[in-house]
Order: C-alpha cells, then sequence, then structure tokens
C-alpha cells in the first residue's frame, strides 16, 4: 500500500530552533502563523477567531528509526514505547497540535499555542468537538 500526503501550508514561526521550543504548546509557545496555499482557501472559510482547532504537522526535523525514548527528553524518566508518548522523534513523524484562532486573513491564520517550528509542513486542520459534537 502507497500512501501519499502533501502540505497543504506551512508554519511561520519565531521558533527556528528544534531544542530550544517548547515541548508542548501551552509551555510558553509564541504566536504562529499557519500560511495555506491557495488551492486549498475554500476549506479555511468556516473557522473564526476564537475557535479551537487541532492542526497536524510532518515534524519534518524529526528522527524516523526512534521506537523508545525518556519522556520529555528527561533521562530520569523511564525509557517508554515512542507510540505511548508525543514525542515528534517516531516512524511517522505527524505532529498533532491543539490551537487556538487568533486572526484570519485569507489563507493566513494567526494562532496561539503551536510549538512547531518555522517552515513544518501542515498537513491538515480539523475542529475540536465539544463531548457532545459530531
Amino acid at each position: 500500500m502507497t500512501i501519499q500526503v502533501r502540505p497543504i501550508g506551512s508554519v511561520k514561526s519565531p521558533l527556528r530552533d528544534r531544542a530550544a521550543a517548547p515541548l508542548q504548546g501551552e509551555e510558553g509557545a509564541p504566536e504562529a502563523v499557519l500560511e495555506f496555499d491557495r488551492a486549498v482557501g475554500e476549506g479555511l472559510r468556516d473557522l473564526a477567531p476564537g475557535a479551537e482547532v487541532i492542526v497536524l504537522t510532518w515534524l519534518h526535523q524529526a528522527r524516523r528509526d526512534v521506537l523508545s525514548v525518556h519522556p520529555r527528553g528527561n533521562r530520569m524518566n523511564p525509557l517508554q514505547g515512542v507510540f505511548s508518548t508525543r514525542s515528534p522523534d517516531r516512524p511517522n513523524p505527524i505532529g498533532l497540535h491543539r490551537v487556538t484562532i487568533v486572526a484570519i486573513d485569507a489563507t493566513r491564520i494567526r494562532v496561539r499555542n503551536l510549538e512547531a517550528i518555522d517552515g513544518t509542513p501542515v498537513l491538515d486542520v480539523k475542529p475540536v468537538l465539544d463531548r457532545g459534537g459530531a
């Protein structure tokens, strides 16, 4: 089976160094901009400031040969299988980021709580659903 995924945009962020980026967005990530390809602009039309969305990214600087890690990079934490952690290093380095939309300007969406570094490819955006949502 062949799976093809293509980026629909990219992250523009003051975070440029993976080692200096927060491990999670709510741990001090600066505001960032999601720049989308014009070809997917219609798909953004019902997003609004204040909404929470899940942004899926391709963690392009991640190692893909890692199967176990010390959580949060702390060797004091016991080694765990990578699929039970949020480590970016994993066989398919898909990032999952819960962010809040701050502003929208056509195909540029400013968000808060995004720990992805500048240039990270964006794969998809999905709404955060409350427990009663569909």
